[in-house]
Protein backbone atom coordinates (compact mmCIF):
# COMPACT_ATOMS: atom_id res chain seq x y z
CA UNK A 1 0.00 0.00 0.00
CA UNK A 2 1.29 3.45 -0.88
CA UNK A 3 1.90 6.03 1.83
CA UNK A 4 -1.33 7.98 2.43
CA UNK A 5 -0.01 10.64 4.82
CA UNK A 6 1.27 14.04 3.87
CA UNK A 7 4.01 16.03 5.51
CA UNK A 8 3.35 19.75 5.90
CA UNK A 9 5.61 20.73 2.98
CA UNK A 10 4.08 17.99 0.80
CA UNK A 11 0.60 19.20 1.67
CA UNK A 12 1.44 22.77 0.70
CA UNK A 13 3.05 21.67 -2.58
CA UNK A 14 0.03 19.50 -3.40
CA UNK A 15 -2.33 22.39 -2.67
CA UNK A 16 -0.25 24.71 -4.86
CA UNK A 17 -0.48 22.22 -7.74
CA UNK A 18 -4.26 22.40 -7.40
CA UNK A 19 -4.23 26.19 -7.20
CA UNK A 20 -1.93 26.65 -10.20
CA UNK A 21 -3.72 24.09 -12.39
CA UNK A 22 -2.22 24.17 -15.92
CA UNK A 23 0.63 26.39 -14.66
CA UNK A 24 1.73 23.79 -12.07
CA UNK A 25 5.38 23.26 -13.08
CA UNK A 26 8.32 23.16 -10.68
CA UNK A 27 9.63 26.72 -11.05
CA UNK A 28 6.15 28.27 -10.82
CA UNK A 29 5.28 26.07 -7.81
CA UNK A 30 8.48 27.20 -6.01
CA UNK A 31 7.73 30.82 -6.89
CA UNK A 32 4.14 30.51 -5.60
CA UNK A 33 5.36 28.77 -2.42
CA UNK A 34 7.55 31.78 -1.66
CA UNK A 35 4.74 34.23 -2.47
CA UNK A 36 2.20 32.39 -0.29
CA UNK A 37 4.43 31.55 2.70
CA UNK A 38 7.09 34.25 2.66
CA UNK A 39 9.71 31.48 2.89
CA UNK A 40 12.28 30.62 0.26
CA UNK A 41 12.50 27.13 -1.21
CA UNK A 42 15.12 25.65 -3.50
CA UNK A 43 14.13 24.30 -6.87
CA UNK A 44 15.82 21.03 -5.83
CA UNK A 45 13.55 20.66 -2.79
CA UNK A 46 10.57 21.41 -5.00
CA UNK A 47 11.60 18.80 -7.59
CA UNK A 48 12.30 16.11 -5.01
CA UNK A 49 8.94 16.72 -3.32
CA UNK A 50 7.10 16.61 -6.65
CA UNK A 51 8.88 13.33 -7.50
CA UNK A 52 8.00 11.88 -4.08
CA UNK A 53 4.33 12.88 -4.48
CA UNK A 54 4.30 11.20 -7.90
CA UNK A 55 5.78 8.02 -6.42
CA UNK A 56 3.12 8.07 -3.69
CA UNK A 57 0.50 8.29 -6.44
CA UNK A 58 -0.74 11.73 -5.38
CA UNK A 59 0.39 13.50 -8.55
CA UNK A 60 0.76 12.70 -12.21
CA UNK A 61 2.70 14.71 -14.74
CA UNK A 62 3.08 15.25 -18.44
CA UNK A 63 5.26 17.39 -20.64
CA UNK A 64 3.78 20.51 -22.19
CA UNK A 65 4.30 21.58 -25.76
CA UNK A 66 7.60 23.34 -26.49
CA UNK A 67 7.46 27.13 -26.25
CA UNK A 68 9.60 29.80 -27.85
CA UNK A 69 9.81 31.59 -24.50
CA UNK A 70 11.71 28.61 -23.09
CA UNK A 71 13.93 28.17 -26.15
CA UNK A 72 11.89 25.21 -27.36
CA UNK A 73 12.01 23.40 -24.01
CA UNK A 74 8.93 21.80 -22.54
CA UNK A 75 7.59 22.11 -18.99
CA UNK A 76 6.58 19.17 -16.79
CA UNK A 77 3.04 20.01 -15.69
CA UNK A 78 1.71 18.32 -12.54
CA UNK A 79 -1.88 17.32 -11.80
CA UNK A 80 -3.42 16.03 -8.57
CA UNK A 81 -4.66 12.44 -8.83
CA UNK A 82 -7.79 11.03 -7.17
CA UNK A 83 -5.64 9.57 -4.38
CA UNK A 84 -3.98 12.98 -3.97
CA UNK A 85 -7.42 14.55 -3.56
CA UNK A 86 -8.30 11.92 -0.94
CA UNK A 87 -5.02 12.56 0.91
CA UNK A 88 -5.72 16.31 0.97
CA UNK A 89 -9.26 15.74 2.22
CA UNK A 90 -8.05 13.39 4.97
CA UNK A 91 -5.36 15.88 5.99
CA UNK A 92 -7.86 18.75 6.13
CA UNK A 93 -10.37 16.69 8.14
CA UNK A 94 -7.69 15.67 10.67
CA UNK A 95 -6.48 19.25 11.10
CA UNK A 96 -10.01 20.62 11.46
CA UNK A 97 -10.86 17.92 14.01
CA UNK A 98 -7.78 18.81 16.06
CA UNK A 99 -8.45 22.56 15.83
CA UNK A 100 -12.04 21.98 16.97
CA UNK A 101 -10.75 20.09 20.03
CA UNK A 102 -8.23 22.76 21.03
CA UNK A 103 -9.65 24.32 24.25
CA UNK A 104 -8.63 27.87 23.37
CA UNK A 105 -10.87 27.66 20.31
CA UNK A 106 -13.80 25.66 21.67
CA UNK A 107 -16.07 28.70 21.58
CA UNK A 108 -15.34 28.97 17.85
CA UNK A 109 -16.27 26.17 15.47
CA UNK A 110 -14.25 25.71 12.32
CA UNK A 111 -15.98 24.22 9.33
CA UNK A 112 -14.22 21.60 7.24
Amino acid sequence: MKEARLGEFEEIILLLVGILEEQAYAFKIAEEFEAQTGKSVSIGATHSTLDRLCKKGFLSSELSRPTAVRGGRRKRIYTISASGQRALTASKELRMSLWNQYPAFTKFTFQA
